[in-house]
């Protein structure tokens, strides 16, 4: 006789599991919509905007981004943005690392109180305090250099580096530290040699995340950059911009240059970030 079988039944998404679904495509579609407007735009010409803003490129122009990529402007705009961004970064990871061990390893009268006021420094963002860093910046000579923007950005960035970092650290177990002591590894050399390449996932995550915040900076560059040779890109797309006015497409397509490295570099480290702030949230 032949065998019957039961076609298995398909599983039926809940209707508050759609929802959820339809709000996150639709969060995802405000957030990838001006940026997809914008590479796209750099393809098309001023009149092809002006006629039809919404359309697809008909031809597709590709002077517009092969202009940009030519000049020395935007490359020295580029390397500028580097320079502060990985100095921004090393700093952070560097020394919101340390601070992070000394608050989760170590026990000493005060370090709650200590771990406190790193936290309190999420509640005062940099513009809070840009006209007194102004002038300190000014008065230690470092205007038009990359260190007037890199430190200050380091020190703001900070606390959230230590919040992360604190769990990743603190998870650890005493055991391990014991065993390391034992075997003549000494604290520091337990820090480097074994809490480092276990706290990867929050470095990295610290890490993406101030080279993304430093790269797109514009407040603090646009006061302490003041001659157009130490510009960043963020600055560059702003003189640009006012330059060419008329030409749309040019500056849609000078954006999206700009803003591409950084968007580049955070998707590629996505999973990163999401694994740390998950172990963070754990610990």
């Amino acid at each position: 006789m032949p065998t019957v079988t039961s076609a298995t039944p398909k599983r039926r998404l809940r209707p508050s599991t759609l929802l959820v679904y339809g709000i996150a495509l639709a969060v995802v579609a405000v957030t990838l919509a001006p940026v997809g407007y914008a590479i796209i735009g750099g393809f098309r010409s001023t009149g092809q905007l002006a006629a039809d803003p919404v359309g697809l490129p008909d031809p597709w122009v590709w002077v517009n981004y092969a202009d940009v990529l030519t000049t020395d402007t935007f490359w020295r705009q580029a390397l500028n943005s580097a320079v502060i961004a990985l100095t921004t970064t090393g700093v952070v990871v560097m020394t919101g690392f340390m601070a992070a061990y000394a608050l989760s390893r170590y026990e000493f009268r005060g370090r709650e109180l200590l771990y406190t006021f790193f936290t309190l420094g999420l509640l005062f963002p940099l513009t809070v305090a840009i006209l007194p860093l102004f002038l300190l910046i000014r008065e230690l000579n470092l205007m038009d250099n990359p260190l007037g923007v890199a430190l200050p950005q380091a020190a703001f960035a900070l606390p959230m580096t230590i919040v992360i970092l604190r769990p990743f650290l603190r998870a650890l177990p005493g055991e391990l530290e014991d065993a390391a002591a034992v075997d003549g590894c000494s604290r520091l050399g337990f820090m480097w040699r074994i809490a480092v390449p276990l706290s990867g996932p929050g470095l990295v995550t610290v890490g993406v995340l101030a080279f993304v915040a430093s790269w797109n900076a514009y407040l603090l560059p646009l006061l302490v950059l003041t001659h157009p040779d130490a510009y960043t890109l963020p600055l560059g797309v702003a003189t640009f911009s006012t330059q060419y006015t008329q030409d749309t497409a040019a500056v849609l397509a000078f954006t999206s240059l700009a803003m591409l490295p950084a968007l580049v570099f955070f998707l590629l480290a996505e999973r990163r970030i999401v694994g740390g702030l998950t172990g963070a949230v754990k610990g």
